[in-house]
């Protein structure tokens, strides 16, 4: 409104320049004041909203928020996963004699496991986590990783993801890249970085030596709850407490606002509002007219 009030009086301004009929000396060379019909109306308006809803100075140029004043979206649309329903423990027993390699997750698949071979979740079962991760897929990140034998680190993780076609793609996790002088446990690794998407379509695989048992904990980061569209809500849920490792001086620094899906939220810069001094119009009295002259000079001959 403001900028809008600025153009009309440049406007005005140009139209007195350009269109002045008041050349008689009656105003004795002051200016015209040509009346818009907004008087009163803008300065109302800039008095009394304008200094509330001034959105140029509270926020900067590239519009970034500050962590304080959180997205209202994210509390708001995206579901909260309970911090004690995130957990899954994931435990592999091999009996069979020899080296054979478990199958966790692969809830399309269904793969069978080795003979000998038992993978067990202590929250529910592996048939649950199965069928669960075909409708409400969630996604991994942090594990913790023990095992009855140190060397049992020395088989490396493969992620595959497999779909109806026929295609299949592999990563390799090795779990000796997490070991680190704070894991002060030979058979424990504990891998904040570690992150995996389980759906129908992904398994995790790994060979467990004979004789070994190896204990998965997974933290769940986020999830999809379809059972959130019969409320009209967001199907999708995210773990707004931070991972716990164990460590008190990580956990500390860990203790911030989640993210969104992995969006960062944009950071909200204040600014000192600008002083609005109001615009007066000084309308002028129009001077006492000078007599004129009816003296008129004749030509020499």
């Amino acid at each position: 409104m403001k900028d809008y009030n600025d153009e009309l009086m440049r406007y005005e301004e140009a139209a007195e320049d350009q269109y002045d009929d008041y050349d008689n000396d009656m105003y004795d060379e002051e200016e015209d004041d040509f009346d818009t019909g907004f008087e009163g109306l803008e300065d109302g308006y800039d008095e009394e909203y304008e200094d509330e809803f001034d959105d140029y100075d509270d926020y900067a140029d590239e519009g970034e928020y500050d962590d304080d004043a959180y997205d209202d979206y994210t509390k708001s649309s995206i579901g909260k996963i309970d911090p004690n329903d995130r957990t899954l423990t994931v435990v592999v027993t091999n009996k069979s004699g020899a080296r054979a390699e478990a199958v966790i997750f692969g809830g399309n698949a269904e793969a069978a496991q080795p003979n000998g071979v038992t993978v067990d979740i202590e929250e529910s079962s592996h048939k649950e986590v199965r069928e669960e991760s075909k409708s409400n897929p969630f996604k991994i990140a942090g594990m913790k990783y023990s095992v009855s034998n140190s060397l049992q680190f020395d088989n490396v993780l493969r992620i595959d993801r497999r779909t109806a076609s026929g295609s299949k793609t592999t990563r390799v996790y090795q779990p000796r890249n997490a070991t680190s002088p704070q894991n002060f446990t030979q058979q424990l690794i504990d891998d904040d970085n570690f992150e995996m998407d389980v759906t129908g379509q992904d398994s995790l695989r790994v060979f467990i030596e004979d004789g070994v048992t190896a204990v998965f904990t997974f933290t769940i980061k986020a999830r999809a709850n379809l059972g959130n569209l019969l409320k009209g809500s967001n199907v999708a849920e995210l773990s707004r407490a931070p991972r716990t490792t164990g460590l008190p001086q990580l956990d500390l620094i860990r203790r911030k606002r989640p993210t969104a899906l992995g969006m960062r939220p944009r950071r909200r810069v204040r600014r000192p509002a600008r002083r609005i001094v109001k615009r007066r119009r000084l309308v002028r009295k129009p001077v006492a007219r000078r007599p004129v002259s009816r003296l008129v000079r004749r030509r020499r001959r």
